[in-house]
């Protein structure tokens, strides 16, 4: 729940933090944080549980697994007048047996496509064992929930066409207000390079190999600084993939790298012309809201799994996932038309007003009390 770099931890940490703002009493049951100084569970898993052919690509991912401990469980659910999931895990498995055996009702968020996993095993295409492992999921942990939050609509019809068995509730996961950093009608210096930035995971499924082969073909690629936000796996090849569109000369500014704080991203998303979103399989995409949220055009990949093309205004901000030709067109007709873009900036800043946090927080409570019988 503690691990840096981790979307999934970040998420359930706002969603705990903001129910109690709300006035909910909520306790946290989790694997213990390795930062002695920093905050921990209230119920602490103490041991880490190993799967030692896979220990690296886990951690790599942002991921630790927890051991079961009954104990830990049986206390925090006597506590509990409601249990919520954020995975669909062994721990999660053995919470829900638990819980269903002393009475509590368990509600639950689907914040992980199978494919998530996968893709960085090479087999997001393997259809047949991304099924299963979704039906495993779905029999093990969430029907034993009475409720579940969906946070996007691609993945609410997703769990409609598995015969999910639990109430399926349109929840976005919630965006946090950030005052809004960028000056209107600011005049941009010409001498300088148009930004263009990319947020999240450095992984397969993010893709972010499509955005720097897109440069190839991308007539303004001179005039660009790229930017990747982030970490992950596939560090080490983007960022060699990078080098060598540099220094083969499509660009003239050698991509940036950098790890960055909720607070630095937003200042980034401020001082950038557009935000790409590359990813094939993405649940929600929250980056791609905190961006907009700062007034920042976005351009986003349409995948049949990848549910953050639902925040595009217009075909103009979409192009299909792994496609560096249709990503290049989108980059240059937008540098090609600075005054629509510069129209637009605004317009997207609106349009995440509805995807702000309190109104899930809300909707979540609402969720709480139906799981409950009130």
């Amino acid at each position: 729940m503690y691990l840096r770099g981790n979307g999934l931890c970040a998420s359930a940490q706002r969603t705990i933090d903001f129910l109690k703002k709300a006035g909910q009493d909520v306790k946290l049951l989790s694997g213990k944080n390795d930062d002695p100084n920093g905050p921990q569970p209230d119920f602490v898993l103490e041991k880490e549980f190993h799967i030692y052919p896979f220990d690296g690509l886990i951690h790599s991912q942002g991921y630790k697994f927890s051991k079961n401990d009954n104990r830990v469980f049986e206390e925090a659910l006597r506590w509990a007048d409601v249990v919520h999931l954020e995975e669909p895990f062994h721990v999660q498995w053995k919470v829900a047996k638990i819980a269903k055996k002393m009475g509590v009702p368990c509600t639950g968020t689907y914040h992980l496509h199978p494919e998530n996993i996968f893709c960085n095993l090479g087999m997001a295409g393997w259809k047949g064992l991304n099924n299963t492992t979704l039906k495993i999921a779905r029999d093990l942990v969430f029907n034993h929930c009475t409720d579940i939050q969906c946070p996007t609509r691609n993945v609410l019809e997703r769990l409609e066409k598995f015969n999910f068995t639990a109430r399926l509730h349109l929840i976005p996961n919630g965006l946090v207000p950030a005052p809004l950093m960028r000056q209107r009608d600011a005049v941009r210096d010409p001498e300088k390079p148009w930004m263009v930035t990319c947020i999240g995971r450095l992984s397969n499924e993010k893709d972010q190999f499509t955005l720097l082969k897109s440069m190839r073909y991308c007539r303004h690629a001179k005039q660009i600084q790229l930017y990747f936000a982030g970490r992950g796996p596939e560090e080490k090849a983007i960022r060699a993939l990078a080098d060598k569109v540099y220094n083969e000369g499509t660009l003239a500014y050698r991509p940036i790298f950098a790890f960055h704080t909720l607070a630095e991203l937003t200042e980034l998303a401020a001082k950038s012309d557009l935000y790409i979103h590359c990813a094939n399989v993405e649940v929600e995409g929250l980056s791609a809201l905190e961006a907009m949220q700062q007034a920042v055009v976005p351009i986003i990949a349409e995948a049949p799994l990848s549910a953050t093309s639902q925040f595009a205004l217009d075909s103009r901000s979409l192009f299909p996932a792994g496609d560096p030709k249709a990503l290049a067109e989108r980059i240059d007709w937008w540098l090609d038309h600075p005054e629509e873009l510069e129209a637009m900036r605004w317009k997207y800043a609106e349009s995440v007003e509805q995807y702000k946090i309190d109104k899930s927080i809300a909707a979540l409570i609402e969720m709480f009390h139906q799981a409950c019988g009130a």
